[in-house]
């Protein structure tokens, strides 16, 4: 239609000059297309200032996250947003196809410098992320920093799924993460209920190991305490926090099942054997307990400890549980 409208246009020039063969003035067919070319001149500016604007947007939306605190990367993960990751705090542990992701230091002692220079956007962590000064840097950086609150019960587990799935934009991957972790801990009350049912409680003793320091065990009120409250045995250990006992008095307590955990910033490397060989050889009192002569040493993968009642927890109870299951049958 174009090239039929300028064709009859230039007809009905000529003819208007009176010699077809020879026109007075010359006639520039181009520029019965300036018209034209203003037209496509402010469409292409349209279509770059709207292609622009969609760029600015998206860039406005992206999501560059730093997770502090091994409870809250195991959520990230789970709710599949490790691609948002930039960096990770020392506690925590990522699958190797995201070995690019940065190694910030222990969570409690964040350097405000280090994670500016990765350009983030979101900070979220723990609630004892810190230092409060490098919190305050980051604000004052325009990053917003949020910090999830100890997760004690299944209901405030189920309230930080949610506020990262709104954070992440992961709504529907937290729906589905909640119906999985509830499924979870149904199953985990079923067997401590199987266990209950049983008879008495396996009386458990967790020790934590630690280079350069003596193995201490784990009272009331801490994370392994929890795991195996979870899992429906008995920590024997009466006292609360963690102390340092010796071999005799381990003994005394004649525990059915002793947990070992390794702190260390690294995923164990040791079997569960090689540890419990090791234990035994520093301290050989030990097989002289019902654990020590039945073989009923296990261990207990540190990020189990450090996020309160989160993934790791949770299947660490799951697996105590179906271990004393073992035992009673």
């Amino acid at each position: 239609m174009l090239f039929q409208a300028t064709k009859m246009s230039l007809k009905i020039d000529t003819s208007a000059l009176g010699h077809p063969h020879k026109p007075k003035c010359a006639f520039n067919p181009l520029s019965r297309f300036k018209p034209l070319s203003k037209v496509v001149f402010i469409a292409s500016a349209f279509a770059a200032l709207l292609s622009s604007s969609v760029f600015s947007a998206e860039s406005e939306h992206e999501i560059r996250l730093v997770s502090a605190g091994t409870g809250v990367t195991e959520l990230v993960l789970a709710l599949d947003a490790g691609n948002e990751l930039v960096a990770i705090d020392s506690t925590s542990y990522v699958p190797e196809g995201l070995a690019h992701v940065a190694k910030l230091g222990y969570h409690r002692m964040l350097s405000a410098e280090g994670i500016i220079a990765l350009s983030p956007t979101l900070v979220v962590g723990s609630d004892v992320m810190g230092p409060e000064t490098t919190l305050n840097v980051l604000k004052q950086a325009n990053i917003q920093v949020v910090q999830l609150p100890a997760t004690n019960d299944e209901p405030q587990l189920m309230s930080n799924v949610d506020t990262l799935g709104q954070l992440l934009n992961r709504p529907d991957n937290a729906i589905k993460l909640k119906q999985d972790l509830h499924q979870q801990l149904q199953s985990l009350a079923d067997k401590k209920q199987q266990i209950s049912d049983a008879g008495a409680q396996p009386k458990i003793l967790f020790m934590l190991l630690q280079e350069g320091r003596g193995a201490r065990v784990g009272g009331k009120g801490t994370a392994a305490d929890t795991i195996i409250a979870l899992s429906g045995a008995q920590n024997i250990a009466e006292f609360d926090g963690y102390k340092s006992m010796s071999q005799e008095g381990i003994l005394s307590l004649q525990p059915d099942i002793i947990l070992l955990s390794k702190r260390s910033d690294k995923p164990a490397e040791q079997t569960n054997a090689q540890i419990a060989q090791e234990l035994i050889k520093e301290m050989p009192l030990l097989a002289h307990t019902p654990a020590g002569k039945n073989g009923h040493i296990q261990t207990l993968a540190p990020q189990a400890l450090l996020g309160g009642l989160g993934i790791s927890a949770i299947s660490a109870a799951d697996t105590l549980a179906s271990t004393l299951l073992k035992q009673n049958q």
